[in-house]
């Protein structure tokens, strides 16, 4: 009876802990999932951006859709750099939220500068900006081999 009783009252125990690796492991794919769709979207802005700055230079139309496009990433940015990562992406998650401020900063740069009345396409062609969204996209392949 004793020996029933020490195995009924150990197996819930093996089976929480299969849960919290379980957990573990769902936390890293849905960490990993999101981080791609976050870095997708960054390489979709580093590449439309130029074209719209060039083109808000002339444009009142296309300077409104810069000035939204600029507010869009920075509120993903945000969004993205409170995500909870999962241990083994901690420092990964790290380097991207220390990526992700030089782009917050070059951001609040050009936004300014849309403020001021100041459109110069040159001015986000040569930021940091750009470099940062860069290597977000190399740290992303990191995170890529944590989901496999």
């Amino acid at each position: 009876m004793k020996k029933w009783l020490v195995i009924f009252s150990t197996v819930p125990f093996l089976l929480l802990g299969g849960c919290s690796s379980l957990e573990s492991v769902n936390n890293t794919v849905t960490y990993v999932n999101e981080a791609t769709d976050y870095v997708n979207e960054a390489i979709t802005f580093g590449n439309e951006v130029p074209l719209i700055a060039e083109q808000a230079v002339s444009d009142q139309q296309a300077a409104k859709e810069l000035e939204t496009k600029l507010e869009e990433m920075k509120k993903d940015i945000k969004e993205f750099n409170e995500l909870q990562s999962p241990d083994m992406a901690a420092d990964l998650h790290q380097q991207m939220v220390e990526q992700n401020n030089k782009v917050l900063v070059g951001i609040d740069l050009y936004l300014n500068n849309i403020e001021d009345g100041k459109l110069d396409p040159a001015i986000v062609e040569n930021t940091e900006m750009f470099k940062s969204i860069q290597e977000i996209a190399g740290i992303i392949e990191q995170i890529k081999q944590l989901g496999q």
